[in-house]
């Protein structure tokens, strides 16, 4: 039986003063980004066939996705140019024809974030310095510790050292889950709107996938 802890994360007071609701859960596990069994294979073909063009249309209109794109605007990010993850994954089943896998851990997360409408994002934690957290971004200060620049005020992801993320955005070069990671952490943002069951949720679909035999 799978053990999954999850942990909330830390959110530093300018921006819990900022956004009140805001906050992450995280979850460690044993896992790699290895080729998917045919279990998940066949449940992304299912997913594929249930997902239409209507679902995917009307997927925005239902409250946990909505409540991602009303973050969105309220962080000065245009929803309709750059979707939350799951309204991007449903349109990239449109354009693409169906869910494609591409290794165990993205269809997993593909899998728990459209299933839930919570966006999850994966890390290598050997290289994440203590619990995951939420806060701005100072100036001059590089994505992974040794990245590209960020503007100051910009809501990462960060460990106790440095920026993991830009949120909602991939992770730093330096940070994310490569072919050799053999431990992973995977992290979901709270937003207001969204309640503590969708992303236990979230987190317990991806985690399950990821360490389901065979």
């Amino acid at each position: 039986m799978l053990d999954l802890q999850l942990e909330p994360g830390w959110v530093s007071a300018e921006l819990a003063e900022e956004f009140p609701f805001v906050g992450v859960v995280h979850a460690t596990l044993d896992a790699r980004p290895v080729r998917s069994p045919r279990a998940v294979r066949e449940r992304l073909e299912l997913m594929s066939d249930r997902f239409t063009g209507p679902k995917a249309v009307q997927m925005r209109q239902q409250p946990v996705p909505w409540a991602y794109r009303v973050f969105y605007r309220q962080i000065g990010i245009d929803p309709d140019r750059q979707p939350p993850a799951p309204e991007a994954a449903a349109l990239e089943r449109m354009r693409a024809g169906h869910f494609k896998s591409r290794n165990l851990l993205d269809d997993a997360l593909l899998i728990a974030t459209v299933e839930t409408g919570v966006p999850l994002y994966a890390y290598d934690a050997e290289r994440v310095d203590g619990a995951p957290g939420l806060r701005l971004s100072a100036p001059g200060e590089r994505l992974g510790g040794d990245g590209r620049d960020l503007r100051g005020g910009e809501i990462v992801v960060a460990d106790s050292e440095r920026a993991l993320a830009v949120l909602f955005g991939e992770p730093a070069p330096s940070r994310c889950v490569r072919r050799e990671s053999e431990r992973l952490l995977i992290t979901a943002v709270r937003v207001k709107g969204v309640p503590e069951v969708s992303l236990e949720e979230a987190l317990w679909t991806c985690a399950e996938i990821l360490t389901e035999p065979g």
